[in-house]
């Protein structure tokens, strides 16, 4: 009986050894089925990691080197006063109101184009008489300096409307309304821009004009043959004055992007989602 009993735990010891190598075989089993799907998750997980720090990594280099063109490719529709839209006068008292638009290419050569109005109004002296107020119009080429900064200075030379004045003359026989005089000629300005990848644009300019029928324009002949001035000013209208003007506008964003630029607009949409 003895015998029987000390057999029978050594077949209970037995059976428990081979239950605990079945479950050890099990286990090791399924950790080789997951030890392989994690190492795959973290494989990819590196490379979605790595290809993203690349990507980083060269976009950084590309913007230290251009740090960020704010000029190239850039369109910016403009209303502002006095000399570039389109027009000053009066002796530095008037100005005209206008508005345009200009495209900056990625030579930082600005194409513009303004038309813009002078008003009409009354007499600063005289309240019965008016003055008549008229259109002009101005088109001309920029070329601006220092791109990867947000202040920009600029040289301008235009053409078109670019100095204003009015007749002195004013009596019944034209309503007593002093009329117009509108001189065409060539500007050139200095320019101080302020414009970032931001929409809003903001510009001075300061310069001088040239307009060669000034003389022509601004006197006429007597029936005894005496040139008379027909502004207040009685040696005419200068044919050469200091003009300024103030714009303001919205700047669309870079039409042609580099690859740079592309990359991180993807990106951005790409990691928003």
């Amino acid at each position: 009986m003895l015998k029987k009993g000390i057999l029978f735990l050594c077949m209970c010891v037995v059976a428990g050894f081979a239950q605990d190598d079945e479950n050890i075989d099990n286990e090791a089993v399924e950790a080789e089925v997951v030890e392989p799907v994690q190492e795959s998750r973290s494989a990819d997980d590196r490379a979605q990691r790595r290809q993203f720090e690349e990507d980083q990594r060269a976009d950084e280099f590309a913007n230290s080197l251009r740090r960020r063109d704010w000029l190239k490719d850039r369109l910016i529709l403009e209303i502002g006063a006095g000399s570039r839209s389109p027009v000053w006068g009066e002796s530095g008292l008037g100005m005209g109101f206008g508005f345009g638009a200009e495209y900056i290419t990625r030579w930082h050569a600005g194409l513009y184009a303004s038309f813009g109005f002078v008003p009409s109004g009354t007499d600063t002296d005289f309240d019965y008489i008016s003055l008549e107020g008229g259109t002009g119009w101005k088109v001309g080429l920029n070329y601006y300096l220092f791109p990867k900064d947000q202040i920009h200075l600029g040289l301008s030379v235009s053409y078109g409307t670019v100095y204003y004045d009015h007749n002195i003359l004013a009596d019944e026989s034209n309503g007593y309304m002093r009329e117009l005089i509108m001189l065409n000629g060539f500007q050139f300005d200095a320019l101080v821009t302020y414009l970032t990848d931001a929409w809003y644009f903001l510009q001075f300019s300061v310069g001088f004009y040239y307009a060669p029928d000034a003389k022509e324009k601004s006197f006429r002949t007597t029936t005894d043959g005496k040139e008379l001035s027909k502004v207040v000013n009685k040696d005419g209208i200068p044919d050469m004055g200091i003009v300024f003007g103030v714009t303001i506008g919205f700047a669309f964003p870079e039409f042609f992007p580099d690859d740079t630029e592309v990359r991180r607009r993807e990106r951005e949409e790409r990691y928003n989602e």
